[in-house]
């Protein structure tokens, strides 16, 4: 007993330390990830440095959402053309996903036309992850357009000390539909600034501590019988991120805004369990036999359909495709116990529950 004791309290010790993050730890196209909202105009985002004890477990949930990665599979010839296969290597994306990189109600008040359905493309290889464009519905047209110059949020290997920096151009014309021109310059500078242990109320673990450093200038150009260019107000931001091993988000992030000169917290996530989330995907499928020992088989789907499924904590325990030879899923791997099947299909969700016993 005092054996085992000992050695308890010297891995307890040992817990925490310095990691190294990776691209893998980052998600990528199929992933669909569980981020908690948090408020509080008080956190603590300065305390950072080496070998330092995180504590945010009182955080109280305003709500959950889920971050959906869609892998290029399904997209639009013009799309594809732009960042899938036939695209040079550097544009080559490898997910998309929903975004609010425009500012979709400032540029509302000065142009005559709708924009919609943002989507951010965003390549993950080994040694970075970069945001290679953007796709807008512009009065109900697909328009995707790339960055003219490649923007860096990540390098690879992530190590405590480590800095880089970089800068996205993006230049979105949007004639023919309608003559206006809208521009975004974006600076980022990014330190590794700490290394510890973070408590969320989704768990503790070893993490890395960056915050970003991103000054943007938006400005557009509109014709009012002659071209003139109105710049968009986007204040100085921070976000502080905190990063573990294989989590697909980070522990914790947390955006301030520059407003006179201080900062301002303006939005909390945290990474969590997918609940709530999960359960608005569209339910338009049924599983059989249900509960199963081995096979499973899927009705109502397209065929050539991707698949996730999830334990009830939320872990990603299965992955694969539906093909119209190969209709029947084999879990005989998993363990006993409830799951969530995900079915993904020309970007559109349907989840079902099954019961492996």
């Amino acid at each position: 007993m005092k054996y085992f004791t000992v050695l308890f309290s010297f891995t307890t010790l040992i817990s925490f330390g310095q990691i190294t993050i990776v691209n893998s730890d980052f998600s990528d196209g199929g992933d669909i990830v569980a981020l908690t909202n948090a408020t509080d105009a008080t956190i603590d985002y300065g305390s950072t440095g080496a070998d330092q004890i995180w504590d945010f477990s009182y955080l109280v949930s305003d709500g959950q959402s889920v971050r959906d990665y869609s892998t290029m599979a399904g997209v639009s010839f013009l799309v594809d053309f732009i960042f899938g296969t036939f695209a040079s290597a550097n544009y080559q994306a490898t997910n998309h996903i929903t975004s609010d990189a425009i500012p979709v109600d400032l540029l509302s008040q000065f142009l005559p036309i709708t924009i919609s359905d943002i989507k951010q493309f965003s390549k993950n290889s080994n040694d970075s992850i970069t945001s290679v464009g953007m796709s807008a519905l512009i009065s109900g047209t697909e328009v995707p357009f790339k960055m003219d110059t490649i923007e860096t949020r990540y390098k690879f290997p992530l190590n405590y000390g480590d800095v880089y920096n970089s800068r996205g151009y993006l230049n979105l014309d949007m004639n023919p539909i309608y003559n206006g021109i809208w521009r975004q310059y974006r600076q980022r500078s990014s330190i590794v600034d700490g290394w510890g242990s973070i408590t969320t109320p989704y768990g503790t673990f070893d993490a890395l501590r960056i915050d970003h450093f991103i000054t943007e200038i938006d400005s557009l150009m509109i014709e009012v019988g002659i071209p003139i260019w109105v710049e968009l107000p986007i204040p100085d931001s921070h976000q502080y991120e905190w990063i573990a091993a294989g989590e697909k988000e980070p522990i914790l992030r947390i955006t301030t805004s520059d407003v006179l000169g201080n900062q301002t917290v303006t939005a909390i996530e945290y990474r969590d369990i997918n609940s709530t989330g999960i359960d608005e995907l569209r339910n338009e499928i049924s599983i059989f036999p249900n509960p199963s020992s081995e096979l499973i088989h899927i009705t109502n789907i397209q065929f050539n359909s991707e698949y996730n499924i999830f334990s009830v904590d939320g872990k990603l325990v299965q992955v694969g495709e539906i093909t119209i030879l190969n209709n029947g899923i084999d879990v005989s791997a998993l363990a006993d116990g409830m799951y969530s099947f995900v079915l993904k299909s020309e970007d559109e969700h349907s989840r079902t529950s099954f019961l492996k016993k």
